[in-house]
């Protein structure tokens, strides 16, 4: 066939196209494999003992027992739609017996306060003793970690203290291992420079402690205008991403701080405000594709008795943000309160059956190149189908077993190798 343009002309743009796109995958290696839990419990370090959990637990089946005790009071509670209230309270009250809590964040910072040294020191050691007893005793929880002091407060010092502190008093009885879901949050911070500095901490207590170099990664806590927007006026997490060397795992997303911050009335910090909104999706559109994974905030909303109107008041608001988060693309958010996990759990769960059977025969159809569910699906929705049906299995809304059987395939189409769909 005649050619107008001799390929060797074009091989130095070739070679740019080629170079161009190898920089963009190492930018963007995609999101990573494996579990992520659907919320994070923060409890104060000065109330997290070995009966934390289960306390937790206890509480939040007991307020559910109280206040929807039936489908029908469950799904008004919760905004459930009726025909899945049955199923779905069936599935959270497992829920809260067996796995009450995902991923457990000891607080050091705002929910615990400053205090001296010496106590600080008690708690962070305490902390420790009771997740290493945990790992020997299979009963930690999936995924767990610590939130140290920030380092805009004049706290540096405090914030390397008590992470030293805490990793040492772990290690000496894990035997120098960590827990598989191990995370540090890192809050409230202003500049890249910050972030380094605790990448910096992290490498040393690496070979102080006898770690493997860059086992331990943290989560950035967006909470300041400053790591949305830099004092430049530039989108500011490119730079914080890059300046934890490799170490940040996560961005979560801080309602309190940011919306005061940005000068709203405490009536309007909540984490529907459409500030926050803004923010969330500069998260999103910066961090899409590489490998940083994305959790959403909390509500300060608590029952402020015990009666039901109390209790059903909290519910609606939390599950609301719930509603929110999800349709804004944020799969995981944060728990303060046992009365969450009710509204938590209720709101994930109908979330992802609700649309399960749509999801299930799109899967289904998918894999055998047919339009019989009535849609021709690109391969980045074949994705997104099944990382729906991964986090329904993950989080417990449906067993793996029952997923592949409705799904009619295979589990290395649920869970395939990197690159294979």
């Amino acid at each position: 066939m005649t050619r107008s343009l001799d390929p060797a002309t074009l091989q130095d743009l070739f070679d740019r196209v080629a170079s161009a796109a190898a920089e963009d995958v190492d930018a963007h290696p995609g999101d990573p494999a494996g579990r992520q839990p659907v919320h994070t419990l923060y409890v104060p370090a000065d109330r997290f003992s070995a009966g934390t959990v289960a306390e937790m637990g206890a509480e939040a089946l007991r307020l559910l027992e109280a206040h929807a005790a039936t489908p029908t009071s469950f799904a008004a509670a919760f905004g459930i739609a009726q025909g899945l209230a049955e199923a779905v309270r069936q599935r959270v009250t497992a829920k809260l017996r067996d796995e009450p809590v995902e991923d457990l964040r000891i607080d050091f910072e705002d929910g615990y306060g400053v205090r001296d040294d010496v106590t600080e020191d008690e708690h962070a050691a305490a902390a420790a003793i009771v997740v290493a007893e945990a790992m020997g005793a299979g009963t930690l929880t999936p995924f767990v970690g610590l939130r140290v002091k920030s380092f805009c407060d004049g706290l540096v010092q405090r914030s390397v203290r008590t992470l030293d502190v805490f990793l040492t008093a772990l290690l000496e009885r894990t035997g120098g291992r960590l827990p598989s879901g191990f995370a540090v949050t890192f809050p409230k911070i202003i500049a890249p420079e910050h972030v380094e500095g605790f990448a910096e901490v992290c490498a040393r207590l690496e070979t102080a402690l006898g770690l493997a170099a860059g086992l331990l990664r943290f989560e950035l806590q967006i909470e300041t205008t400053q790591s949305i927007v830099d004092r430049d006026g530039r989108l500011a997490l490119p730079a914080l991403v890059a300046a934890g060397g490799g170490r940040v795992s996560a961005a979560h997303f801080g309602v309190f701080d940011y919306t005061a911050a940005c000068g709203l009335l405490p009536a309007e910090q909540r984490s529907t405000h459409p500030a926050c909104d803004f923010a969330r999706h500069v998260l999103q559109t910066t961090l899409a594709g590489t490998g940083v994974r994305l959790s959403d905030g909390s509500t300060n909303v608590v029952p402020a008795g015990d009666t039901r109107a109390d209790v059903l008041a909290a519910w609606k608001v939390h599950a609301a943000g719930v509603r929110h988060s999800w349709a804004h693309g944020y799969y995981q958010g944060w728990d303060l309160h046992p009365a969450h996990l009710p509204s938590r759990f209720a709101t994930v769960y109908a979330i992802l059956l609700g649309g399960l059977d749509d999801v299930l025969a799109r899967i289904k159809a998918w894999t055998a190149q047919s339009a019989a569910a009535g849609v021709l699906d690109e391969p980045a929705t074949a994705r997104a189908l099944l990382t729906h049906l991964r986090r329904a299995i993950d989080c417990g809304a449906i067993p793996e077993a029952e997923a592949l059987d409705r799904a009619g395939i295979d589990p290395a189409i649920l869970r395939p190798e990197p690159g294979v769909l």
